[in-house]
C-alpha cells in the first residue's frame, strides 16, 4: 500500500508530466512556448474543474452503490 506522501508525489509528477507534454503540443501548433504553456495551464484547470463537478454530480446518484456488506 502506498503512503499518502507517495500518492501526492505521484499525482504531482503526473500533473507536471502532463503540463510539459501539453506545452510541447501547444508549441508545435502555435510556435510559442508562452501560448503552449497557456493552453496547457488552461487545459489542466478545465480538467480539474470538470473532474470535480463530475464527482459532485456522481456523489448525488445512488445507483450502483453498496451500502453495506451482507452478513
Amino acid at each position: 500500500m502506498d503512503t499518502t506522501l507517495r500518492l501526492i508525489t505521484k499525482a504531482l509528477t503526473w500533473q507536471v508530466a502532463g503540463l510539459i507534454t501539453m506545452t510541447a503540443i501547444g508549441f508545435v501548433f502555435t510556435g510559442s512556448i508562452a501560448a503552449g504553456g497557456g493552453i496547457a495551464l488552461s487545459g489542466a484547470i478545465a480538467g480539474f474543474v470538470s473532474y470535480f463537478l463530475h464527482e459532485v454530480a456522481w456523489s448525488k446518484i445512488a445507483w450502483g452503490r453498496v451500502l453495506g456488506y451482507p452478513n
